[in-house]
């Protein structure tokens, strides 16, 4: 019982010492900000002498530390009607106000500031303070251990008592290949993985037993977040061709990351499985496209147009995690450094005319500062708060990787310092899984790769759609005009009309109405003739367009193309006339050779889709380094087959059975849904139910 006494004494002097610290530190920044700000001062314009001034400064920063601590989050609570972007600028403008208030309470009432001033200061002594007692806690781990178990019990007993059965933490590394996993936990950039892999140094310095098993599998031809997740949450990504599409029954464009579409495509999901999701029961969602069926949904995409209310929690654990005033201003300041680094990076890139490179002005920078810091830290503090109340499964995206890889390259040094933030990330989460509640297993696995290329207008002057318009006789820009593939276009369409290469005269303009629309999702484009309702067939384009097939098929930077026949059912399309119809491409792989044992059947799946485009167009892939040539402005790519993209991967505790048998592939994403699945059985998850005995044998 003494020892208990004394324990208990130990730590409350601990934290008291640590109180008083911050408190410290607070007052002399006040002070510090106070010698150099002009429009803030703590002493009467006649002048007072040092220890008035000192305890002035010391009054207000007990305040302004008091106000954080009660006012803030009941401060955040009442802006939940606020749009989550709009709140990044109200973080300092609520912490200013918050120190104007704690200035006018100071009972010396000599103290005063201009508001910029104030949201300046307030700035600084939340940041210093913030890091402050980060340090001292850092460096005391029983304090930090004992943080986490108080943040444990509070949620064990604010709900239901949790299972002893295990837990599943889905942790997905957005746009991380298989061998982009490799390379960096062998150049030790992700020294948790490597941990888990058996490679690197365990924390008692000896060598490791692997916990974790790698698995790398195959995409489908859409090679892209919106198709690969919707079939692992939801176990169905049927009809979805690209990234983005034109379906010719609506008259609509949909787009994965639209809110619309993706409220559309879960629910297509849902309708065709007859099953609400892998995370149905007791499950948590955190910066998905889609819900998974889960009860807490956190920055889900799909939930984002609905009506704002109690059901919808789209946007909880963002406003959860800015609660705190330290980890606004902290999330903050880290995101003007971020937007500063990105900045340094894509100057430095232009100054050595690296090369492929594409524009990465404008609202870049600050749109990868929020995928690198706000979403990463939202989401990462969810999980762990998910875990810390004992949730049965969560499934969490993190982007960072695959919005820097897009602008700087999938094996970029950038792209390798985002890597590791995403590293040291899980083992933060590793350490939370030890003060759960229940046990954790967590895996992580990634949607999709990205193969690296410059991009098609990069190399030969035009976009796809500059050579498709050329192909059908549509007028196109002049600089499209003076490029080799324009003019080779423009010609193969007089021979076909048989006019003479030099004919002039005017050109023949459709209605806007019969215009092809040309979309693009990474190396993959889609080309759809809105004015025919019917998915064209290679005889009627020919007929409409002769020259527009093989000026596309020829093309050097186009790998391969897919269409309707009405005599074959589906035919890919390669240079020199190269016609495959689809059912024979597994003796005769044609273009497809190099792409990957499943493209053939990948390929036969997309053809079967109800919106496939009219032409579908996978580009140029060179099997020696893995590039290809993105459609769009990208110099890291992803939706089509070619190269690393099509093959992420999969880490899995050995507690869990293996995702396949030995000799067996593991071969797209609503398969990867019955592995997860079958990892939750076993758990012994409440949400799973039994599968079928064909399902079974499908996993």
């Amino acid at each position: 019982m003494r020892g208990v006494r004394a324990g208990r004494w130990r730590r409350a002097v601990s934290q008291t010492g640590r109180s008083v610290a911050v408190w410290g530190v607070s007052t002399v920044t006040m002070l510090v900000l106070a010698g150099l700000l002009p429009d803030f001062r703590l002493q009467s314009p006649d002048g007072d002498s040092a220890t008035t001034i000192a305890v002035t400064a010391a009054v207000g920063a007990g305040v302004f530390g008091l106000l954080s601590a009660l006012v803030w989050p009941l401060l955040v609570r009442l802006l939940l009607l606020v749009p989550a972007l709009v709140l990044g600028l109200l973080v300092f403008f609520l912490n200013g106000s918050l120190f104007l208030l704690a200035l006018r309470l100071n009972p010396s009432g000599q103290s005063e500031a201009a508001p910029e001033t104030a949201v300046i200061v307030a700035a600084v002594m939340s940041a210093v303070a913030s890091a402050t007692g980060a340090a001292l806690v850092v460096r005391d781990d029983d304090a930090y251990r004992r943080r986490l178990y108080r943040l444990a019990d509070r949620r064990r007993r604010a709900g239901p008592a949790c299972p002893a059965t295990p837990g599943t933490v889905f942790l997905q590394f957005d746009g991380v290949g298989h061998d982009v996993l490799v390379a960096a936990v062998g150049k030790g950039l992700m020294p948790t993985i490597a941990r888990w892999l058996g490679h690197g140094p365990a924390p008692d310095r000896r060598h490791p037993h692997p916990t974790h098993r790698l698995t790398p599998w195959r995409t489908d031809w859409s090679s892209q977040t919106g198709a690969s997740q919707l079939g692992i949450l939801h176990g169905s990504n049927y009809d979805v061709p690209a990234f983005r599409w034109y379906e010719k029954d609506s008259r609509e464009v949909m787009v994965c990351n639209r809110p619309t579409s993706a409220a559309e495509l879960q629910r297509r999901a849902v309708e065709r499985t007859g099953d609400g999701g892998l995370l149905r029961a007791d499950g948590a969602s955190r910066g998905n496209l889609f819900g998974g069926g889960a009860d807490e949904q956190a920055l889900v995409l799909s939930i984002a147009t609905r009506r704002r209310g109690p059901e919808t929690r789209s946007r909880a654990g963002y406003f959860a995690y800015f609660s705190d005033p330290a980890n606004a201003v902290r999330t903050a300041l880290s995101f003007v450094a971020e937007v500063a680094r990105e900045i340094g990076q894509s100057t430095r890139a232009r100054l050595r005319k690296q090369r492929p490179r594409v524009a990465r002005g404008g609202l870049y920078p600050f749109i990868r500062a929020f995928a690198t810091v706000v979403e990463r830290d939202v989401v990462v503090a969810a999980v762990m708060g998910d875990m810390l109340a004992g949730r049965t499964a969560v499934y969490a995206d993190l982007v960072a990787y695959d919005e820097v890889a897009h602008h700087s390259g999938p094996l970029s040094h950038d792209a390798e310092q985002v890597l590791a933030r995403l590293d040291r990330a899980l083992a933060l989460i590793e350490n939370v899984a030890e003060h759960a509640p229940r046990p954790y297993r967590v895996v992580v696995l990634s949607d999709h790769g990205q193969s690296p290329g410059e991009t098609f207008r990069a190399r030969y002057g035009l976009t796809l759609g500059d050579l498709v318009r050329a192909g059908c006789g549509l007028p196109v820009p002049r600089r499209a005009e003076r490029t080799h593939s324009g003019a080779e276009a423009r010609a193969a369409v007089r021979a076909a009309l048989r006019r003479p290469v030099e004919e002039g005269g005017e050109q023949h303009r459709p209605s806007r109405r019969s215009e092809p629309i040309v979309l693009a999702s990474g190396n993959l484009g889609l080309i759809s003739f809105p004015d025919v309702p019917h998915r064209m067939s290679k005889e009627e384009i020919d007929a409409r367009h002769p020259a527009l097939l093989s000026t596309l098929a020829n093309h050097p930077g186009i790998g391969f193309l897919l269409v309707r026949s009405e005599e074959h059912g589906g035919v890919v399309l390669g240079p020199y006339g190269t016609q495959i119809p689809v059912d024979r491409l597994d003796e005769e792989p044609g273009p497809l050779a190099g792409l990957g044992p499943a493209a053939a059947e990948v390929v036969r799946r997309t053809h079967s889709f109800p919106h496939t485009a009219d032409i579908m167009v996978n580009s140029f892939h060179d099997p020696a380094d893995g590039e290809v040539l993105a459609f769009e402005e990208q110099i890291g790519s992803h939706g089509g087959l070619g190269g690393a993209q099509a093959e992420p991967f999969l880490l899995s505790p050995l507690a869990l059975s293996a995702p396949v048998a030995d000799g067996e592939d593991l071969t797209g994403a609503e398969h990867v849904h019955r592995v997860l699945r079958r990892w939750l059985r076993e758990s012994r998850g409440p949400q799973v139910p039994l599968e079928t005995a064909q399902e079974e044998r499908a996993a």
